[in-house]
């Protein structure tokens, strides 16, 4: 068993159903946040319906077969927070405080576990009698999208967890992209040249929550770090045709093996999480030995590609993991960090914006290269003050705008390790990264020339005429109309134009008025 791992008898009965997909998808359907669509739907004109869609789609009529698929579920940060049962401005500290409490799994009787209700070995086992959809015109064929893998490390015993897709070659046979650096690639490679096969169990519907757990890389078996993210003790059950432990409230689970031959067949194209086609590849073989699945199973596909990425599966996951990443590095590089945003529009990774309050000049810079350096896939990052709201388009291009000096205030830095799939590579394995520092100088905030302008918050009146206002000290216009107690303001014209006439005015840097000496 996996460490943190207990028998079934040093636990009570855990309620196998909580985070079940089917239960998440019909509270959705509650509160307006998913699509039904009842009439039938070709497989292959899934994802025109599901592009650029802000909201989940569930088709109530797919394919020959008429099966209930649910796609697009987590193309949004409203609903992974709901998820995790937090509004979004709460949910990367909600995922923080999850990661930092340890939870524990429990493995419970295939009997008695719901992802083993039905099962399909031998030549039952058969990737045709799921309703895969083909999702882009260019693709190498039908992509199960959506999958999880739990494999186990034959070198610590470990569960991995991770996000993969599967590209149907047959009934039986299926390619999986190993080339982009993964904890999977390692564990198989080594395997592979051990001269060994890798079994491997993938999760085919799965709650929200287990889609972040598998996008992230801890140190730990991962069945803890998934039990950790519900908050609650995870039921597994081993899978009927290898030792690896699965969710036992799952869908559906894929099990099999990869031969030990290596990346040696073509998978692909594929359109990509950056929005383009990744070419065809060497990849290796996945190999089918059984299908388990709920009596009412619910299959499910992600969005991944087009467009529209920010509206994707895949972009809005990849923002939870890569900004639990870049928080906990900036925790030890600066002093105060209040923010960080992944634009899933940047693929969850590409661009970054950090929220911070300075406290000494430089650790802007400080905050991009802790940012460079913590997760390869991030490119350009944006350093604000603590006014900017950074899920704010507008005062993001507003700070670029009016903050920003180029010759000034950009940071590159060249020759860093990168993502592979970034497609402005061009095939180079290596790549420049660029920190745009926005945040006001220290000795400029104060001034006059970055304060806001606000409408004005005008109080009772305290003077009797403009001149006795301004015997008290030099004021503003605004503080000139408070000081009056009017709202209108052409009555201070008045007075300042007879103050002036007198030659007795005078005006000050920050432009309040004063009296001559």
């Amino acid at each position: 068993m996996p460490e943190g791992t207990t028998s079934p008898a040093s636990l009570p009965n855990t309620e196998a159903d909580k985070f079940r997909l089917r239960h998440f998808v019909e509270k959705l359907i509650a509160t307006g946040d998913i699509e039904v669509i009842d009439q039938p739907v070709e497989l292959a004109d899934l994802t025109g319906h599901m592009d650029g869609n802000s909201r989940a789609v569930l088709f109530s009529k797919a394919g020959k077969e008429q099966a209930e698929i649910i796609g697009n579920m987590s193309a949004s940060r409203k609903r992974i927070a709901a998820a995790f049962d937090v509004d979004e401005a709460d949910l990367l500290q909600e995922v923080l405080k999850r990661l930092a409490v340890r939870q524990e799994t429990t493995v419970i009787d295939g009997t008695d576990a719901p992802v083993q209700q039905i099962v399909w070995t031998d030549d039952d086992a058969d990737f045709t009698r799921l309703p895969v959809p083909f999702q882009h015109d260019r693709d190498g064929g039908p992509y199960l999208s959506s999958t999880l893998d739990f494999t186990i490390n034959p070198e610590t015993g470990l569960t991995n967890l991770g996000c993969r897709r599967m590209m149907l070659r047959g009934r039986r046979e299926a390619g999986v992209d190993l080339n982009a650096p993964s904890d999977l690639r390692a564990i198989y490679e080594a395997a592979a040249r051990r001269g060994e096969t890798l079994p491997v169990s993938f999760v085919l519907g799965a709650h929200p929550i287990d889609h972040v757990a598998a996008t992230m890389r801890i140190p730990v078996d991962e069945t803890i770090l998934l039990a950790s993210l519900r908050g609650e003790t995870l039921p597994l059950v081993k899978s009927v045709t290898n030792d690896i432990l699965v969710p036992a409230d799952a869908e559906m689970v894929v099990e099999g093996y990869l031969d030990e031959r290596g990346h040696v067949e073509d998978e692909g194209p594929f359109g990509e999480f950056a929005g383009y086609y990744g070419i065809m590849k060497q990849n290796p073989v996945f190999h089918l030995t059984a299908i388990t699945m709920r009596e009412d199973a619910l299959f499910q596909t992600s969005t991944i590609s087009g467009p529209y990425i920010g509206q994707t599966d895949t972009a809005v996951l990849n923002t939870v993991k890569s900004e639990v990443v870049v928080w906990r590095a900036l925790q030890t590089a600066i002093r105060e960090p209040l923010a960080v945003n992944a634009t899933s529009a940047g693929a969850g990774m590409f661009n970054l914006r950090i929220c911070m309050r300075p406290r000494v000049p430089g650790e802007a810079r400080n905050a991009i290269a802790a940012a460079f350096g913590c997760l390869a896939n991030v490119k350009n990052v944006f350093v604000v003050d603590d006014d900017i709201d950074i899920f704010d388009d507008q005062q993001m291009d507003w700070a670029l705008a009016t903050r920003f000096q180029p010759a000034r205030d950009l940071v590159v830095q060249e020759g860093m390790r990168t993502l592979p799939l970034d497609p402005s590579l061009y095939g180079e394995r290596v790549g420049s990264k660029a920190g745009f520092d926005l945040t006001v100088a220290a000795d400029k905030r104060s001034s006059i020339e970055f304060t806001v302008p606000t409408p004005p918050l005008l109080e009772g009146a305290r003077f009797d005429s403009v001149r006795a206002a301004l015997e008290d000290g030099p004021k503003s216009y605004s503080a000139l109309m408070a000081a009056l107690g009017t709202r209108d303001g052409r009555e201070v014209v008045i007075e300042l134009e007879a103050l002036r006439e007198e030659e007795g005015l005078t005006r000050l840097k920050e432009g309040e008025y004063a009296l001559k000496d």
